[in-house]
Parts: structure tokens; sequence; C-alpha cells
């Protein structure tokens, strides 16, 4: 009788200690009884360490995420200026190459930034929106200093500029989703969920990075969105006259001046969306914007070649229109 007292209170005492010791762990390391999300730790991580968005697009120094090919009569003192990292493939790599470009996989471009000593990194790709989503990760670790060659290697030579010429088009023209109303307003969505046992910010914002560099880049081609706008939440990055005056997807959000961390802009793009979607002109910036967006905890997914390949030969052009001319003759080496 004395034994099957004793185990009842075992019972009983069992789930009381599992429950109590589930509580502990659960509180902040601040004793205040509840939990500080993920996601919020994270903000105030970025915030107090310059990683908003507009940090990311230029840097403090004023240098902005992405760099043209240098003229000719500059190549040598760029080539000096910058450790490059070409994320292409090997065997294309191994054709062509810029003169002391190291080939680095995607997945290990931040094994590789130690390697640059302080230096500058530039990163190159075929047409410049895989680089830059890289660089926008890469400043996110903390190389601010990190540039993407823009157009890649696209603008780097007309020998390597087949990427860029087979991708503009004009899908756009007289489509039934193509619109040149004003922008309305976004909706106010909560902040994204995020998953984490950690309750240091750095920590979490770390594990993030890391992981959107192993998923690669996440893009979607132009005419998938535009022939089926509402299966995307679409984020649109042009400046306002460019919104009307270019057109835009139908129902496409504008929300460019606003998209920070800082005044919860980014609350504009809704976190449960299946895909969030952001164009620019290029593919270039939405890539920056997306590889933010990702780490973030948004399904975000950058609209390949941007405007260019959604109608190229739309007269409102001012800058960023590719066309066969834009390919400097630049070196290559193999």
């Amino acid at each position: 009788m004395k034994k099957l007292s004793l185990l009842l209170i075992g019972l009983f005492l069992v789930p009381t200690l599992f429950l109590t010791s589930c509580d502990k762990g659960d509180d902040p390391s601040d004793g205040s009884g509840t939990t500080t999300p993920a996601f919020s730790l994270m903000k105030d991580h970025m915030l107090a360490n310059n990683l908003d968005i507009n940090n990311i697009i230029v840097n403090a120094d004023g240098a902005k995420f992405v760099t043209a090919a240098p003229d000719e009569a500059d190549l040598q003192a760029f080539l000096d200026s910058y450790y490059i990292m070409d994320i292409r493939s090997a065997a294309d790599f191994g054709s062509n190459h810029i003169e002391g470009a190291n080939n680095v996989p995607f997945a290990n471009i931040l094994d590789e930034a130690p390697n640059a000593g302080g230096v500058p990194i530039l990163v190159v790709c075929y047409t410049g929106q895989t680089a830059c989503y890289g660089t926008a990760l890469l400043r996110l670790s903390g190389y601010s200093s990190t540039q993407a060659l823009k157009w890649g290697m696209s603008g780097w030579n007309s020998a390597t500029a087949g990427a860029w010429n087979g991708a503009i088009g004009d899908p756009a023209a007289g489509h039934a989703n193509w619109d040149y109303a004003d922008a309305t307003a976004a909706p106010v969505f909560g902040d994204p969920d995020l998953s984490s046992f950690s309750t240091d910010g750095e920590e979490i914002l770390n594990n993030r990075i890391e992981q959107v560099i192993a998923e690669g880049f996440y893009g979607v081609a132009g005419v998938e969105v535009l022939d089926a706008p509402n299966n995307y939440y679409v984020n649109n990055y042009f400046n306002a006259t460019d919104y009307t005056g270019f057109g835009h997807i139908d129902g496409a959000h504008r929300i460019l001046e606003d998209l920070l961390l800082a005044t919860n802009g980014y609350q504009g793009l809704d976190p449960d969306a299946g895909s969030v979607v952001t164009y620019c002109y290029t593919g270039q910036t939405s890539a920056v914007v997306t590889a933010w967006l990702r780490v973030l905890g948004y399904e975000a997914y950058s609209l390949k070649f941007g405007m260019n390949g959604l109608y190229n030969s739309n007269p409102a052009w001012v800058s960023n229109q590719w066309s066969s001319s834009v390919s400097k003759d630049l070196p290559l080496v193999n």
C-alpha cells in the first residue's frame, strides 16, 4: 500500500515538474513572463546595426549595392579595387571570366567572404540578378562594402551578353492585366512569424541569412505574374511617376519609399501570402529587396528581368533599359 501511495504521488509530481521546467525555458532572460517574438528580436538587432533596407541598398559610405563595368581606361584600377566572386557555373567560368576572379558557388559565398581580407567584394553572375541577391545577404552579414556587377557578365563583354539579349520582351504591351491607374494605399498586415529557439537577435539574423543562402535565388518569370496577378501579392518598386508612366501589373502595390523596418512600412506586405513578388526595372534591385524580405520571413520572389522582361519597348524609359549597346568589350580570360 505504501509503495502504491508513493507511486501515485510520483505520477502527480512528474507533470508538475515538467510544466514548471517548460515555463522557465519559455521565459525571456529579462524575467518579464512574456516571450518576445523572434522577429521582434531580429528586427531590433537589425535597426541597431543599420541593416534596414535603405542601408543595404546604399551603405554608410554612399556606395550603392551595384556598380557598372568600368571604361577600359579605368580597368586596372577597377580590378585592383575588388575581391571578385564569380558565382556562375564552373564550366562557364572556365570558358571566360574577369581576370583575377574567383569561382565561388553561391552556397559558399559566406565561407569565401573572409578571404577578401577586408577588400570590397564584387559579386558577378550572368545578369546581375543573383549577384545582387548575394550582395544583399553579404551586406546583411557585415560585408557592407560588397557590390554586384551591374548587368552581370552581360554588361562586361558582348560575347557574354546572351543571358540579357535573350530575356527582353514585351508581353505587357496590350495585355489585359497591364494597368495605368494611380496606386492605392496598401493594407497593413502584421509581422512575419519566425520560428527560433534563440532569444538573441544577432543569432536569429545569422541563422536566417544562412538559410536563405542555402535555399538559393528565388525568382519568378514576369509573364507568369502578368497572366495571373491574383496568385501573387505584387510589390511594384518604381517611383510614383513611373508607376503610371510605364504602367504596372494590375493590382500591384507601390511601397518603395515606405519599405522600412524603422517605420513599419514593411507591414504593407502580406506575410501570409503564398508569394510576395517584387519587381523593378532590371530585376537587380528587386533581387536585393527579395533577399532582405526572405531573411525577414516572407515567401518572397524577384520578378526576373523586371520591366525589361515585361515591356522593354515601352517609350517611358529614361535609364536602365537593356539593349545590346549596354555591353562593353572588356577583356576576358580563361
